[in-house]
């Protein structure tokens, strides 16, 4: 209808039609979705971006680079003091698993089923036990932990929603509780060589599988002066936030 009308005493009045609304942006919930089904696709194919192989491979310099990085993350995770029951966010594919899995009791989460699979072989191919569940990182916590451990997730959270998510890491937490975490830096020989890291939209990248499909996904990179002061905020006291000299950013902090 153009409009409504009104009977007066003998009058009638034409209200005008309201202005049409601006196109809404993509909810937040839909560009979630689109991650998940990203991250269930790229399951086969991930652990190629840890190892620089095939469309990871950006030349012997820049994947020296990176191995010393990741050495540099690995040694730094393996030697912090967590144990006891450890909640694993976002799991993915289980690159972080079994070292955190012979810290302590681990619980790993992800929203898709086809990661975790590929995290249950890589445990059982070390030996280790965990529980893998599909549950997604932004579920309410049902219990508190010891520590909780996000790998690669953080960059993944609108910077709008990043208190919101630390907040949800603190109620995981008991008082005392670590919350640890891996991610990236904004380098350009970090992902595929055939990447294009143009944004779609703000913080908001266009990813390309093996196989050719392309997914939206979130990418937002923080300094660690960032997260430092995102992590204060949410009542996380950072005890170690730093980076490498090129990949990544690191840090723990803790529950009071």
């Amino acid at each position: 209808m153009p409009g409504t009308t009104s009977a007066g005493a003998g009058t009638t009045e034409l209200t005008p039609a309201p202005e049409p609304a601006a196109p809404e942006p993509a909810a937040p919930a839909l560009l979630d979705d689109e991650m998940v089904a990203y991250y269930a696709a790229r399951a086969p194919e991930y652990d190629d971006w840890y190892l620089r192989r095939g469309r990871y491979a950006r030349g012997a310099i820049h994947d020296m680079a990176w191995q010393v990085d990741l050495d540099t993350v690995t040694r730094w995770l393996d030697a912090q003091p967590i144990r006891g029951e450890i909640v694993e966010l976002a799991a993915g594919t289980g690159w972080w698993s079994p070292l955190l899995a012979q810290k302590g009791e681990l619980w790993a989460y992800d929203a898709a089923e086809a990661p975790l699979d590929r995290a249950r072989e890589r445990l059982l191919a070390h030996g280790l036990r965990a529980h893998l569940h599909v549950r997604d990182a932004w579920a309410e916590p049902d219990r508190p932990v010891d520590a909780v451990f996000a790998g690669f997730w953080l960059s993944h959270v609108p910077r709008e929603r990043l208190p919101a998510f630390l907040s949800l890491v603190r109620r995981w937490l008991k008082p005392g509780g670590s919350f640890l975490f891996v991610d990236s830096q904004p380098d350009p020989q970090s992902g595929a060589a055939d990447h294009d890291r143009t944004e779609v939209a703000p913080d908001v990248q266009l990813r390309r599988l093996a196989d050719g499909r392309q997914f939206r996904v979130v990418k937002v990179f923080s300094t660690p002066d960032q997260l430092s002061a995102a992590l204060r905020e949410a009542g996380l006291a950072p005890t170690d936030v730093g980076q490498t000299s090129r990949f990544f950013v690191f840090g723990r902090a803790v529950a009071g």
